[in-house]
């Protein structure tokens, strides 16, 4: 089973993807990058699994939009669960400029057979494709007070930031079930970056989680994971806190 991140460009800008193979109870990475116009994105995705594979694609990125207006159903549960620790979700609506990209790639993704997954029988083989936001996801699997700002800000921030989201990765998601396994192939030193160099990093971060939190799903469904929405509203999938089962996310 392959899982597959990708922290989607929603305009324009680069896409970081991510491609982790489970071997056993472990996430092997396969591939770490970015890739900017989109033809070049599915050469990357057709390179990684096949026609036939088995493997679940976890988008960060609104693929489903069915409101003309207003925001979603679960961008309004990710706001009450998170918006204290300033990771509630972007609303999402079709009178957006970037809802015709984010919402084609997930059409994209269905005909290649990988259906969505608000719903899901644990570890059972077969071609899945979930959205989700990874900030509520390094809330839930790190224990974080408020998000790690490495998006926006002073560029000496987003790197001390982005440097302890790459800590968080490694020392944490190694001791979960299913487990990442190392090394990853990443900076020992972010000091050193530019800010164009710190963007593809955090496109990979971001995409490397967005593979991982794919997996945890698939390990584990609803026993370890909260569903906000749902397929005719559109949903996100989060992980609950490691050692919790889940609990109402409504």
């Amino acid at each position: 089973m392959k899982f597959i991140g990708v922290d989607l460009g929603w305009t324009s800008g680069a896409t970081g993807l991510c491609c982790l193979q489970l071997v056993g109870s472990n996430l092997e990475l396969a591939s770490l990058t970015t890739h900017t116009p989109l033809p070049e994105v599915w050469q990357w995705f057709d390179q990684q699994i096949l026609p036939t594979e088995p493997g679940l694609v976890a988008v960060d990125a609104p693929t489903l939009i069915p409101n003309a207006t207003g925001s979603r159903l679960c961008d309004r549960l990710a706001h009450k669960h998170f918006g204290r620790y300033h990771a509630g979700a972007y609303p999402a609506n079709q009178g957006l400029p970037f809802a015709q990209q984010t919402t084609s790639f997930g059409d994209r993704l269905t005909e290649l057979g990988f259906a969505h997954a608000p719903t899901i029988e644990p570890q059972q083989p077969g071609r899945y494709q979930i959205e989700l936001f990874p900030h509520p996801a390094t809330i839930q699997l790190f224990g974080l007070s408020r998000i790690l700002k490495y998006k926006k800000g002073k560029l000496r921030d987003r790197k001390l930031a982005l440097a302890q989201l790459h800590q968080h990765i490694t020392t944490v998601l190694p001791t979960l079930v299913p487990a990442l396994a190392l090394p990853i192939p990443l900076p020992s030193d972010y000091s050193a970056l530019t800010s164009k160099q710190l963007k593809a990093i955090e496109d990979q971060l971001d995409s490397l989680l967005c593979a991982y939190v794919g997996a945890h799903w698939w390990w584990w469904g609803t026993a370890r994971n909260w569903v906000l929405g749902d397929a005719q509203t559109g949903y996100i999938v989060v992980p609950a806190p490691p050692g919790t089962p889940s609990t109402s996310h409504a």
